[in-house]
This record gives C-alpha cells, structure tokens and sequence, in this order.
C-alpha cells in the first residue's frame, strides 16, 4: 500500500476544501489513488469536495480572434497575474490568437514557427515569446488554441482575460452571443445529454451508487435513485438542458428554439483550469534571495 504523506493530504485538501483528517481517510482507503479519493470525499461530504473544479490557480489570459466565418481563441499563460495586464504580453497573446486564425498552424510548436516581429524581438512567434521572457523577468507559454473555419458562424465572448467562448451557430447572432456568455457563466460540458463524456457519466453514477447504497433503501429503489442522480447531472452539464441564465423559466433550447437559431458547438477556457500552480513560502524566498545577494 502506498504511503500516505503530509504533502499529499494536504493537496487533497487544497483541491476539495475537505478537513485534513477525511482527506486522510479517503487517500488511505484508495491506497493514494487522488481521482478515487475525490470520489469517495464527494460521497460521504457531498458538493463541497467538487470546489476544486471552479478554482483556477493558473495566470495567464484568453483570446480571441474573429474575421468573417474564421475564428481562434488562445490561451495563454504566465506566472503572475501582473504580467496579465502588462501591455506587451497582451499584445503578444493577440496577435498569436490572429495567426492561429489566419494560418491555421497544425499545433503549438507550428503556431511558435510563424512569422511575428514584435518589441524589437523576431522573426518567428517563439522568439518574441523568448525576448518578452527576458525583458519581463517571468515565463510565459502558449497552452492550447482552437480554430473554426468550417463555414458556419461565429461568435465568441470574453469575460474579462480569464474565461472565453468561441461559438458556431447558425440564426441569431444576439442568440449566439447570448449563448457563449451562458456558457461563461454555467460551463456546460456538452452541448447535449447525448454528447456528455461516457467517463463523466460512469463517474457520476458511481458516485450516485455509494450514496445510495448507505441508505439501506431495497435495491429498486436505489436502482431508481441513481438513475434519477444521473438524469439530474446530465441536466446540469448538457448546455441545451440549462435553465437559460437571462431567463430561468426557459432552457436554452427553448430560447433557441424561439430565435429561430442552432448552435453546431462551442469551446470553453478557463485560464489555468487543470493546472496546479506552485506556492511559494514567501519568508523562504526572501532568505533566498539574500544568500544570492551576499553571494555577488
């Protein structure tokens, strides 16, 4: 069995919010297997152990570039949140979501070979990256990109530099816009109940089935109740099964339905979702940098 060490309960909590003591727990039932013991805290604590989904520990911005029916959005990252604001380093995540659109490179690295001068730095999109590193003082990187050029139309929604959406559609563009501002808000997965993620669905019923099982409720009832849990989860993560966020009483289908509008797909950013950023002990870091100084 693997050992349970402090740093591993401790990023269990970070991720959860669950105490320190059922986080221990739940890494020694799953013998350290963090994705089981997610499970198992969500279980027997509820909601409160998916908060680690809606914190982003990450910096960096989002952007997105439009021209007729071609579109990319882009993230990318940086390691604090004053770079996020500094002009050059905007200028750079822009022009990068401009290429994609226009070039349509096959990856990052064939995004980094494109042609950009920018600051006196140049000629490729990697070497200003590499310059703005150097003038800045901090490191940055291009994390992922989407481009649509398939002919439908486009619309994105920025909310702030930290969440963007890029939606294809036919009909309405207000419909649209509405829509990829919902989708900032309530970060559906799928645009159906039939496209959510076999894995998410099994995850879920799993979840469902512990719950009900400690009931102690006769087996066609608990039956029923995990299908149940599993029909609500699939309302609360299908975009066209969301109560619409301008207008509760309806679903988005429903307001789509009404403008006359169709949404073929949509792409969701998150800045920094998924990453873990590394926290730093400040008093350790001062001390560090006083040794490098007497050491000059």
């Amino acid at each position: 069995m693997a050992a349970i060490t402090a740093s591993m309960v401790a990023e269990l909590r970070a991720k959860t919010d669950a105490p320190m003591m059922e986080c221990k727990k739940a890494l020694t039932e799953a013998e350290g297997d963090f994705g089981k013991a997610e499970e198992l805290l969500r279980v027997k604590l509820g909601t409160k152990a998916g908060k680690a989904a809606s914190r982003v520990t990450a910096e960096g911005v989002v952007t997105a570039f439009i021209e007729g029916n071609t579109g990319a959005m882009l993230e990318v990252n940086c390691e604090t949140d004053f770079v996020t604001k500094n002009d050059s380093f905007l200028a750079l995540a822009q022009a990068a979501a401009r290429l994609v659109a226009e070039k349509n490179p096959a990856d990052l690295a064939a995004l980094a070979a494109l042609a950009y001068a920018q600051d006196g730095f140049g000629p490729t999109l990697e070497d200003v990256r590499k310059g703005l590193v150097g003038k800045i003082g901090e490191n940055m990187g291009f994390r992922r990109f989407v481009r649509k050029a398939a002919g439908g139309k486009l619309t994105s929604y920025l909310h702030g530099t930290r969440i963007g959406v890029l939606v294809e559609y036919e009909g309405d563009e207000v419909a649209a816009r509405d829509v990829a501002m919902h989708v900032a808000a309530m970060k559906p997965v799928a645009l159906t109940s039939a496209d959510v993620p076999a894995a998410l669905i099994e995850r879920e019923r799993n979840v469902a089935a512990a719950k009900a099982q400690e009931s102690g409720k006769p087996a066609d009832i608990v039956a029923k109740v995990i299908e149940g849990s599993v029909q609500k989860f699939l309302k609360e993560v299908s975009l066209h099964d969301q109560a619409f966020v301008k207008n509760d009483k309806q679903t988005v289908a429903q307001m789509l339905k009404e403008k006359a509008t169709v949404i073929k797909g949509f792409t969701l950013y998150v800045v920094g979702e998924g990453i873990e950023k590394k926290v730093d002990n400040f008093a350790e870091e001062v001390a560090r940098q006083m040794q490098e100084a007497k050491g000059q």
